[in-house]
């Protein structure tokens, strides 16, 4: 065991979710290639977790839809 990361890691083009167990305030974020693949996981992980949508990142950064 090292010591921890302190720079924050850059994110790869894709959309993202989080997925966390339902009363968590920490989870994990999961990457898809497309907007399908991103709605499939959803539907998937939100039997059993609390799913945040977090969206589409490009070059390291958000991008709204708007």
């Amino acid at each position: 065991m090292g010591r921890p990361a302190t720079k924050p890691t850059k994110l790869r083009d894709g959309f993202y979710i989080e997925v966390r167990n339902k009363g968590s305030r920490s989870g994990i974020k999961i990457r898809r290639d497309t907007k399908d693949a991103m709605l499939l996981a959803i539907e998937e992980y939100e039997r059993v977790k609390d799913v945040i949508v977090l969206g589409e990142f490009k070059n390291g950064k958000s991008i709204d839809d708007k």
